[in-house]
């Protein structure tokens, strides 16, 4: 049970609302699942109050939809909005990778090296929430390395609701490596002092999630607007 009566209300809906997050971005509640506040409050071991807070947060994402008179549903798959979050992703985070192949911090890069390791390990061994935690790890340190930490917080919201969608291409060794080869060729790119190739190098890997969707909404309709 995740412990959390003894924790003031607001702290109790912060940690009770990113359980549910991960929940959400993980598919372990489905688009489409209709959420009871007394259930969520039974299974956490909270009251009610943290957990209509905790599902305000997440309508504030847009994780959730609260429908009067209906409860709280978590969204469906919106490819509107994840062609309008891919967008800006690919906007910030392109930029990124130009600053950091012009100046890129020397330990930051070490830890990129681990990373990438690691993610590639996870990737072997067909284990993809563990992969998509190194992902984010990866983009986390490769904003810090190019001295704009804030331009990932900028995208974390976006990101996540393009975990949903990247969470169903995912399955088994043969989705997840190819993404490994292109944060190294991202990498490189930056290594050898080359802003035009990071680019380009980002652009292609973030739009790897344009090639999947037909077949994600082919085998998934029920997950999608």
């Amino acid at each position: 049970m995740y412990a959390v009566t003894t924790a003031p209300h607001g702290s109790a809906a912060h940690r009770l609302e990113a359980e549910l997050r991960r929940a959400i971005i993980g598919l372990e509640l489905a688009p489409g699942t209709r959420l009871s506040e007394h259930e969520i409050a039974a299974r956490y071991g909270v009251s009610r109050q943290p957990v209509r807070e905790a599902l305000i947060g997440l309508a504030r994402t847009r994780f959730v939809e609260i429908l009067p008179q209906r409860g709280t549903v978590v969204v469906k798959i919106s490819v509107r909005k994840l062609m309008q979050a891919r967008f800006i992703r690919e906007a910030v985070e392109c930029a990124v990778a130009r600053r950091a192949a012009e100046n890129f911090d020397a330990e930051a890069r070490r830890r990129i090296c681990d990373l990438l390791d690691a993610q590639e390990t996870m990737a072997t061994r067909g284990d993809h929430l563990a992969f998509q935690r190194y992902d984010e790890l990866f983009h986390v340190a490769l904003s810090e390395g190019a001295g704009c930490p804030l331009a990932w917080e900028a995208v974390s919201d976006i990101k996540a609701h393009m975990d949903r969608a990247c969470h169903l291409s995912l399955m088994g060794p043969d989705a997840m490596l190819p993404l490994v080869a292109q944060h190294q060729a991202i990498m490189a790119a930056i290594d050898i002092r080359d802003p035009d190739a990071a680019e380009a190098a980002m652009r292609a890997h973030l739009g790897e999630i344009l090639r999947a969707l037909p077949r994600m909404e082919a085998e998934h309709p029920e997950l999608f607007e």
